[in-house]
């Protein structure tokens, strides 16, 4: 068995071998110690190896699903190595011959296809990155759903890139892993990196194998693409051939990604205006958790998308904002749809299992009820007050198709309870399959017909409580108490069994071929369920494109009838978006913090913003704690929105096309890179300074400030200057550098604004509101008070800021210090008169007192007395 083992092993070094034996999967040696530490179960032993016991470990077959997702959440790789004959067909070769056993499935983090492995609202890529010629190309796959999507990329933007896709894991050649030039854009995604041998990385092998996984002698109806594109996406095909072993999962039509299709945003962008995760890592807080309100997982998957990549065409958008616009009007076909999207399952997802033969008979239902509610789609949309549905909607209705056929079938095919696994048995409905009802008749038939011979039997033994039982070890039996087994035992015909401590058993020549007549009438019975099944996949698999083609329709119409939802609940308005360089917002709300508000929406205060080509840099001064970073993230929240087609929170908004979209704001390291805060500032901002052209929207918050005054002033300085003169950008400018403002004399397209604030009885109470102007103070120490920081701090702080404002900043810092201690309560305080003149006669009668040695009525009389000596001195 373990030369078996180790055979299956050497050709799967990298992954964690699920060994099946029997009920189990098995575990050994370093994969059993690994497995037992990361799922928490008991590492025991089998036997040894080269005098060594052999460490083991196992999970359920029945339940290993649950395993394996916390196995591949951790990082891990998994060979399923199954059984792929009969025990009893082993024993046919001679007692020692070990079953069979193949390796059927390879799990990794990119292959998942499960519901009970995947997260339902998030799509599942697995990418690939290749070289060729000099150039770069990535590609990525979803194999739940099949999209599956190629774009050149340069090392520069490949950090972004793969920011934007997320990828659950990245197969490269061995070469690109180890390449210096790669070393960023790289940084975020090497732990689900898997290098591979650089030979399947081939850009002929790669267009070969695309060609023969969708049966054509040439890509050119695909579109165009560069040998680095064909390099991925064919080292794609090969890991999955690889992974699936030979079964062929369903690739939708691959597509090439346009370059400058969509607005470009860096990883640091990303994280910093929290998107799709915050800064913690989570869903909650994040923009994508406040705008959601799809009903379907193709929806949610489709909303995140292009929440990842916002649009830069105008007509596109455009198209979007008309589908949200008409169902935002047409609020009772609103309501209608999205009653029936509550209750349309996953179709995309369900027809990729059918398609890898891992699908069950509750994936055949969910296409069945799916297709089944495109005609009351169809109905709710037509009930809309507007005579013509918006291009967009319309496109979508007829992308939903027709399936009654289909509906049909499935319909007369699949039982009304479904089991989970169709070797189950019980899918078929009564009355589709003559044969199968025959076979199930004569089952059900046997129910009475084991009643009749426990009947008979009785009679003729004159036991009535003999009992015809069955069990998987001894099938059909008869069975009586121990009392009675002497009235059965060498009775004719009764052939005994079993005999145990309270009960007898016995078979007979007659219930024998009833159990073999009944055992092969249940074969039979499933063996037509499962050709019926497989009859009713290829029926699915004939359509399998019009189904996708509906499917993601429905995810359209989901996305549009769900911004609409929130755009009615949150009173957002309808963007406009154009080629202008305009950047022009009227009462914008920041959506993340608007939502969370206890007061709810309204106790937001709103800011306008307006960015035009004579007037395209803000100078945003105030104290902190006033709303600064808000204001600039909230700009920057609306553009995204704006360019995925969604309303904004605003009252209203015109935006030229932001190409791309740039973010500074916060403060963190990059230890693993060994970057400071102070680096890592640096770093985004020279990303911004080289890339940022007239199109772009800038935001950026504290420049400089990581360093000593003077340095950090400069940068800042700078900065400014380079946006406004070089980039020529849209740009929000936030900064505690007050002398900044009087760049405004002197760049033509800058202004200054500030947060407003009102000082009341040595207090101020931030307003919130952006208003033209410079601030003169920054109220630092005040928010430091907030803070809780301790009052002698305080103190102390403030007399430092009055003489450093004063301008005594020149003066030798050791004289500062001698001047004004650093804290006044650790001065040594002056002897007092009292001090000087002696103890007093408390004192005196305090040393007098050993409380030892006093009763409770003599230390309470002692109390009084020095309370009155107390009182009189």
């Amino acid at each position: 068995m373990f030369q078996q083992y180790f055979e299956v092993k050497r050709a799967h070094p990298d992954a964690l071998l699920f060994y099946r034996m029997g009920d189990f999967y098995e575990l050994f040696f370093e994969d059993a110690v690994a497995a037992a530490r990361a799922l928490d179960i008991t590492l025991t032993q089998r036997g040894q190896h080269q005098g060594d016991p052999i460490p083991m470990c196992g999970v359920p077959h029945h339940s290993s699903e649950g395993y394996l997702a916390r196995l591949i959440r951790q990082g891990f790789r998994v060979a399923v190595c199954e059984q792929t004959e009969d025990p009893a067909e082993a024993k046919k070769r001679g007692g020692k011959a070990v079953v069979r056993r193949e390796v059927i499935r390879v799990v990794t983090p990119g292959t998942l296809t499960e519901d009970t492995l995947l997260d339902a609202r998030r799509p599942n890529y697995l990418a690939a990155l290749a070289e060729a010629g000099g150039s770069f190309g990535l590609a990525w796959v979803d194999l739940s759903t099949g999209d599956f999507q190629t774009q050149p990329v340069d090392p520069r933007g490949l950090e972004a890139a793969l920011a934007r896709l997320a990828p659950s894991e990245l197969i490269l050649s061995e070469k690109l892993y180890g390449d210096p030039a790669l070393e960023a854009g790289l940084a975020e995604v090497r732990a689900i990196s898997h290098p591979m041998p650089g030979a399947r990385f081939d850009s002929e092998n790669g267009r070969r194998r695309l060609e023969t996984a969708y049966g054509v002698t040439a890509l050119d109806a695909f579109g165009a693409f560069s040998r680095p594109e064909l390099a991925a996406a064919g080292a794609i095909v090969d890991y999955l051939d690889l992974t699936q072993k030979g079964k062929r999962p369903r690739l939708a039509a691959i597509r090439r990604w346009s370059p400058g299709g969509v607005m470009e945003i860096d990883a640091a962008t990303r994280r910093n205006l929290e998107l799709t995760r915050t800064l913690s890592g989570e869903r909650r807080g994040s923009l994508l958790a406040t705008i959601d309100r799809t009903l379907t997982g193709a929806g949610a998957r489709l909303l995140v998308a292009r929440l990842s990549a916002p649009l830069t065409d105008p007509g596109e958008i455009d198209a979007r904002l008309d589908g949200v616009s008409f169902f935002l009007e047409a609020e009772r076909a609103r309501q209608d749809l999205r009653a029936i999207l509550s209750r349309i399952p996953d179709i995309d997802r369900a027809l990729s299992r059918l398609a890898l033969d891992r699908g069950g008979p509750r994936d055949l239902a969910a296409i069945r009820d799916a297709l089944a509610e495109t005609g009351p789609i169809r109905a709710a949309i037509a009930r809309a007050p507007l005579s013509t549905p918006p291009a967009a909607i319309a496109r979508d209705l007829d992308d939903l198709g027709e399936h009654s056929g289909l509906v049909d079938l499935l319909g007369r095919a699949l039982a009304a309870e479904l089991p989970l696994l169709a070797r189950d048995g019980g899918l078929v409905a009564p009355g589709y399959a003559p044969e199968l009802d025959r076979l199930r008749g004569l089952r059900d038939e046997s129910r009475r017909m084991i009643a009749a011979l426990q009947a008979k039997y009785a009679r003729e033994t004159g036991v009535a409580a003999l009992k015809v039982k069955h069990n998987n070890v001894l099938g059909y039996f008869i069975e009586v108490s121990a009392n009675n087994g002497d009235k059965v035992m060498g009775r004719d015909g009764f052939i005994h069994r079993q005999t145990m401590a309270n009960a007898v058993r016995f078979t007979t020549v007659e219930l024998g071929e009833l159990e073999k007549e009944l055992s092969s009438a249940a074969d039979k019975a499933l063996a037509v369920e499962l050709e019926v099944f497989a009859d009713l996949i290829g029926k699915v698999l004939e359509v399998a494109d019009t189904i996708a083609i509906a499917a993601a329709a429905l995810a359209r119409l989901d996305v549009s009838a769900a911004l609409a939802d929130l755009a009615a609940a949150r009173d957002w308005c309808r963007p406009v978006v154009d080629d202008g360089l305009g950047f022009e917002v009227t009462a914008g709300r920041h959506p993340v913090v608007e939502a969370s508000l206890p007061d709810g929406p309204g106790a937001f205060v709103a800011n306008g913003c307006t960015l035009v080509p004579e007037d395209r840099v803000w100078l945003v001064t105030g104290p902190n704690m006033a709303g600064k970073s808000t204001f600039l993230r909230q700009n920057a929240l609306i553009a995204v929105l704006a360019q995925i087609g969604s309303f904004v929170p605003a009252t209203s908004c015109r935006i030229g096309v932001v190409d791309r979209l740039f973010s500074r704001v916060g403060a963190a390291d990059d230890l693993a890179r060994g970057r400071s805060t102070f680096m890592v500032e640096m770093v985004e901002t020279a990303a911004i300074l080289n890339q940022a052209g007239e199109r772009a929207l800038v935001i950026l918050d504290e420049i400089g400030r990581g360093t000593a005054t003077f340095d950090g002033l400069s940068i800042a300085w700078a900065t400014v200057e380079h946006l406004h003169e070089s980039n020529r950008c849209r740009a929000l400018f936030a900064t505690h550098y007050h002398e900044l403002t009087v760049l405004a004399d002197r760049l033509s397209a800058l202004t200054c604004h500030t947060m407003a604030v009102k000082e009341w009885k040595d207090d101020i109470v931030f307003l919130h509101e952006v208003v033209a102007g410079a601030a003169d103070r920054s109220y630092g120490i005040h928010v430091a008070k907030l803070a809780g920081l301790p009052a002698a701090v305080i103190g102390r702080a403030e007399e430092v800021l009055d003489r450093l404002e004063k301008g005594e900043q020149g003066k030798a810092a050791t004289t500062l210090i001698d001047d004004l201690p650093l804290f006044s309560m650790l001065a040594k305080p002056k002897a007092s008169s009292a001090e000087a003149s002696g103890p007093s006669p408390v004192d005196e009668a305090l040393k007098g007192l050993n409380p030892d040695e006093m009763t409770p009525r003599e230390a309470l009389d002692a109390l009084y007395a020095l309370k009155a000596k107390a009182g009189s001195s």
